[in-house]
């Protein structure tokens, strides 16, 4: 969601902070009072090409700044953390453009490249008006935007890891043979290497243990020495501590029986000596257990010395060894059963290429499944907004396999495969009866392009995951009823996104949940450009003018409230329709 927009210097915005709100926000103004200026501020924020000619005269540097909600957007948390960026629930993105032809983007006050700034805008705003940001007419995203109706996400991810594991198998073959000549050829070295390792019999750990009880032995005597007179003189000693605690005792005690404030003392005193005989216990056993044993101290230097040449010979540390050792086993039994392991590993990949077929075989059902509702709902849909003889198809294709062992098998044929499966989707179209289909991007009425986004998004609204919405020119060639539809299935939308959209119809207007004016105002020669969130009253009056023209009537205003009053009822309307 975007919470503000700030626009400075640019173009004929001095400066202005726009608050959008959620739902269906939407921009009214005359016909070159800046509305579009509004738009090409936010496809900078998406990674537009700028240029110096936007700044507005007389300035050194324009700015533009949008403040988004980012909460749960897992891409969004991911573009930050491959940056190194903190986020949290906010994320504050600016752009800014000098006179020199340069400029900067920024994430969180962070500086980023103009790839980072267009990653994280794909990943907030799907602006429908300018084609490069409009998600459905890249056709590479079409199976996700599937997907994510079909609900496809944990089978998809299951199925991504299988993949995932079924390439890395067939790459440890191919390293293999590759490698084939150079694994027997070591194979003596490897035998000599491994011998070594396990004369010397290295454990986990050893090297340290055995320094630590080197430490011990070697110290033992004043070790022996140290705890021997802390002992007595805590415990042992005529006059030792503890003596002198039970003596305190007794003192503490008597005060306490003529003071009473001194009974948590003498109850206190008590714990103290305990703790004291507790000490005295520990020591002497400690001391009972030190044992000097010349011996010992010598074979824990000798096996030390085992161990450290070992460690200096191969540069490792010892768990180094201890896994250089597994390796070495695990290429001795390979070259020694070179092409038993390759067969046993070729059958592998046999059955995970079985296995993970099946698994894309059930996707693509669930996916068909999904494209005949979208088919049958979208044309329902374009019919309502005004599109009323269009053809809508989801495409399936494979793609192309040139060799027979790749891909996953399905049915008994190999098929080629990504990670997303042997499915290839594109969204086809014809907007004209006896037209043939084709791809969404080659629509080429823009009016036309947004109306078949909106029935797109209304369709797939509670699974697409771009929060902000733009619609400009949806209004090109409707009027009516059609635009009644229009601004129903926008305000629909709204409930599931945040929509902002440019109109000039009284139909659309009517159905704001935030209504914003675009107004220009000429000043000691200079012409500005402002935004203005409007009343509800204010709001009345325009689409009141929307539907008049400038002189406004009392049958107008009466209009413009009973078009607005009109939009609970078209949005229950609509609602009933989608279920019957």
């Amino acid at each position: 969601m975007l919470k503000s927009l700030y626009i400075k210097d640019f173009a004929l915005i001095d400066s202005i902070t726009v608050e959008f709100g959620k739902g269906l926000n939407i921009i009214t103004g005359e016909t070159g009072a800046g509305k579009s200026i509004l738009l090409s501020a936010l496809g900078l924020l998406l990674g537009d090409r700028a240029s110096s000619e936007s700044i507005r005269n007389g300035a050194a540097k324009a700015i533009v700044e949008g403040i988004f909600e980012v909460s749960g957007n897992k891409k969004i948390k991911q573009i930050c953390t491959d940056n190194e960026i903190e986020v949290d629930s906010e994320l504050i993105v600016r752009r800014e453009l000098s006179l020199k032809g340069s400029g900067r983007c920024f994430l969180n006050d962070t500086p980023v490249s103009l790839t980072a700034l267009k990653d994280a805008g794909d990943s907030l705003v799907d602006l429908h008006g300018q084609h490069e940001h409009q998600s459905l007419l890249r056709s590479e995203l079409h199976i996700d935007i599937l997907d994510d109706f079909c609900g496809l996400d944990e089978k998809l991810s299951s199925f991504e890891d299988s993949f995932r594991a079924l390439l890395a198998l067939k790459k440890k073959i191919k390293d293999l043979q590759d490698n084939e000549r150079e694994i027997k050829r070591n194979r003596e070295i490897y035998e000599y290497q491994l011998k070594e390792i396990d004369a010397a019999a290295p454990l986990e750990g050893e090297d340290k243990e055995l320094e630590d009880e080197t430490r011990l032995q070697e110290h033992a005597e004043k070790l022996l020495d140290l705890a021997g007179a802390a002992y007595d003189r805590l415990y042992e000693n005529t006059g030792s501590v503890l003596d002198q605690m039970g003596k305190v005792k007794e003192d503490i005690k008597a005060l306490a029986e003529i003071d009473q404030s001194l009974v948590p003392a003498a109850e206190e005193i008590v714990s103290v000596i305990a703790n004291i005989k507790e000490i005295s216990y520990q020591l002497r056993d400690y001391k009972n257990k030190i044992d000097l044993d010349p011996a010992r101290l010598n074979e824990l230097r000798s096996r030390l010395g085992v161990l450290q040449a070992l460690k200096k010979k191969f540069t490792l540390p010892l768990d180094g060894i201890l896994r250089l050792r597994e390796k070495l086993a695990e290429e001795l039994s390979l070259s020694a059963n070179f092409e038993d392991a390759i067969a046993d590993m070729k059958a592998d990949v046999k059955n995970a290429r079985v296995s993970i077929g099946a698994q894309a075989l059930q996707m693509s059902e669930i996916r068909k499944n999904g494209a005949k509702i979208i088919e049958k709902e979208i044309l329902v849909t374009l019919n309502e907004l005004g599109i009323a003889n269009a053809a809508f198809e989801v495409h399936f294709d494979a793609g192309e396999l040139t060799n027979p062992d790749d891909g996953v098998e399905v049915n008994g044929k190999s098929v080629d495969s990504t990670k997303k499966g042997f499915d290839r989707v594109v969204f086809l179209i014809s907007t004209n009866a006896g037209e043939p289909l084709k791809p969404l991007a080659k629509v080429a009425s823009g009016g036309e392009v947004s109306r078949i986004m909106l029935a797109l998004k209304t369709i797939l609204a509670k699974n697409d995951k771009l929060p902000l919405l733009v619609f400009d020119e949806i209004d090109t060639g409707v009027s009516g009823r059609v635009a009644q539809k229009v601004g129903a299935a926008l305000l629909q939308l709204g409930t599931f996104h945040q929509i902002i959209s440019i109109t000039h119809l009284p139909q659309i207007a009517g159905m704001a949940d935030t209504h914003f004016v675009v107004e220009k105002d000429s000043i000691e020669g200079r012409s500005y450009s402002r935004i203005r969130k409007l009343t509800e009253e204010e709001h009345i009056r325009e689409v009141a003018k929307l539907l008049s023209g400038e002189l406004i009537t009392e049958n107008n205003l009466n209009s413009a409230k009973d078009l607005i009053d009109s939009k609970s009822a078209l949005l229950q309307d609509r609602s009933a329709a989608r279920h019957l």
